[in-house]
Parts: structure tokens; sequence; C-alpha cells
């Protein structure tokens, strides 16, 4: 059973649960002795894939996710305009064309497109965004969304994962946390803590701009990591996206990101759009919406180098363990997926 509510739902049901009427659907205390065997935490790519093997192979399996969606930065925001609504991808632009993507477009192939960026070499996007394909892989599987881990401890013979929303007792835990943030779960001193302070990541700035239809488009996409903005792309030519507006990704490279990440935003907006309307020939004047997001661990510069840590009945994993792409953390995933079951450890 997918636990995923819409807004509206979920803030009645809310009010229920404050007038004792029913218990909260996000609370993962509330499982009674419908218990999950294995808990992961984070439901990003990582998380789905080590999800989607365990539930395959029919242990009850629990995600929970700090976010109001799921995917991690396979994230998609939508804006609407008087000439409709937009889908914009402002985290990971797209697949590698490889044994993984293609592995998760058998998957969901109702949720995927070929996308070619102008250079000849086709990509995997998602059908009217990047969150799709996440959407469709976590389909089937336990999610409850906007639940913020707060600690994972050990507790009998299994964990106690503290929540915002009350405990969840787990016999496994799974982190799939950037790895900045496995410390404050586990705690300084934790074998997972040390083990990851090699481990650097780097964040991203990324800009969201729409203009109007007839505004230039001199290219389809461009990379190169030596300008400030290292990938701008056009992203209503991506397959199933609106035509009511010209619309923009511009991601900053992590040396200006890290420069310029705790600034005001405004300012930063402002600015990163003369930047990218000076590279697309477009006026900044004519801007019909603007947005800025900051991804704090958004690229991994110094990888673990092994696809998962383990300590007893924990893992942790993520695309921070071999690399820095949404296939990286897909294949951690799957790999502790396989070594719970090949330990037998899944019960």
């Amino acid at each position: 059973m997918a636990a995923r509510l819409g807004q509206a739902d979920l803030a009645a049901c809310l009010c229920r649960v404050l007038q004792g009427e029913e218990k909260d659907p996000r609370d993962p205390a509330q499982g009674g002795a419908d218990m999950s065997d294995v808990l992961i935490i984070g439901a990003g790519m990582a998380g789905i894939a080590c999800a989607r093997v365990l539930h395959g192979a029919g242990v009850s399996v629990r995600l929970i996710d700090k976010g109001r969606g799921i995917g991690g930065r396979m994230a998609t925001r939508r804006v609407m305009l008087h000439a409709g609504e937009l889908r914009l991808d402002h985290g990971a632009q797209y697949l590698p064309v490889g044994p993984e993507t293609e592995a998760i477009a058998a998957a969901a192939p109702d949720a995927v497109a070929r996308w070619d960026p102008g250079d000849g070499r086709a990509r995997i996007v998602g059908h009217g965004g990047m969150v799709e394909v996440p959407r469709a892989l976590a389909t089937g599987l336990d999610v409850a969304q906007g639940v913020q881990a707060t600690g994972v401890h050990e507790d009998g013979a299994g964990w106690r994962v503290d929540t915002d929303l009350g405990a969840q007792g787990a016999a496994r835990v799974v982190l799939t946390v950037p790895a900045p943030q496995i410390a404050a779960l586990v705690g300084a001193r934790h074998v997972f803590a040390r083990a990851v302070n090699g481990v650097a990541m780097l964040p991203c700035l990324t800009l969201i701009a729409a203009f109007p239809r007839c505004a230039p488009a001199p290219f389809v996409a461009r990379r190169d990591p030596a300008r400030p903005l290292s990938w701008i792309a056009r992203d209503d030519s991506k397959p199933g996206r609106s035509a009511a507006a010209r619309t923009w990704i511009a991601q900053a490279n992590p040396d200006w990101s890290a420069a310029h990440f705790d600034a005001d935003r405004d300012a930063m907006k402002a600015r990163m759009c003369d930047m990218l309307c000076v590279e697309i020939g477009a006026d900044p004047a004519t801007a019909l919406h603007l947005a800025l997001h900051g991804w704090r661990y958004a690229q991994t510069a110094v990888a673990l180098g092994r696809p998962f840590l383990r300590d007893g009945t924990m893992w942790a994993g993520g695309d921070w363990t071999g690399g820095a792409k949404a296939v990286d953390a897909w294949r951690s995933g799957e790999a502790m997926a396989r070594d719970i079951l090949d330990t037998g450890s899944a019960g």
C-alpha cells in the first residue's frame, strides 16, 4: 500500500487526527502489528531501488522521506502561468544511456522518453518531468512522505528510528541520505560517520526561468564546466513538456555555487538570470517566471569507492558511494538489497 496523500487530503486527515478520530498516516509509529522488517530512510533513487528488490523478494519494507515528494534530486518544479502549467527539471537533468538506465527504463516504460540535447547522443528523461521516473518506480511501495528522521539507535534486537512524528521500530535499517547527514542520525562516533569522513560532496545553484515563446532559443543544451553557468538547457525541448513558455534551466558549477550558496537568494536569482540572458540572447525584463533552488549536496567530488556501508543490520548508501549520478544511487540501492537477501538478514 502506498502511503502518499495529496495536500488537501492530508490536511483533512490531520484535522481528524487532532480530533482523535483517526491515526496520522504519515506516522511511522502507527504501524502496530504490521511493522516493516526493513525501514529505509530516504525515498530517492537509492532507497527506491533497494525497496523494489526487497519488495519483489517478499520482504516487508517501508520508506520514509522528509520531502513532500519522492525521488530526491530527480525533481520537477510545477509552475502555473496564465498561459498554462509548466514543469521544469531543477535537479537531475537526464539519465545517461547505459545498462542501469536501460533497466530503469524497462521498469517504468511509460514514464521515460529519449531526449537529444543537440549533440547527437540521446539521453533518457522523464516524460513530463524527471520526477515521473521515481514516481513510477515506487508504485506499489509503502512510502511515508513528510517524515523527518532525527536519529537511529540500537534497540534490543533491532533499531529505533526517531522521527518528528514519533519513533519507529525496525529489525533492519537502510540509510540513503547524503553522506554529510549520516553523523547526525547515527552519532559522530559511529563507524559510518568515520567511514564517510573522506566523502566530499559539492553544491549546485539552479536557476529556473521561463520566457515568452517568442524568446530566443539559440541551442537546446550546453555544457561548459569552466563557465559559472556550466549547464544550460531548454527544458521545454524535452518530451511531454508544455509549449506555454520558453523554459530554461541553468546550473552553476560547483566553485561558483559554493562561493554564492549562502548569499541572498533574490540577489543570486537576478544575477543568474542576467548571466543566462547573456548566453541565450534574451531580455531579463521579459522573464515570466524566475526561481532559484540550492542543492547543498548535488555532486560527489570524492566517492566512498564501494557500493555501501554495513554495520550488522544497518546499511548506508547512495550516489556518494560510487559517483555523482542517479544511476550510481540506483546501483548502490540494488547492491544493499542484494546484500540483505544474500546474508539472510531479511528474516
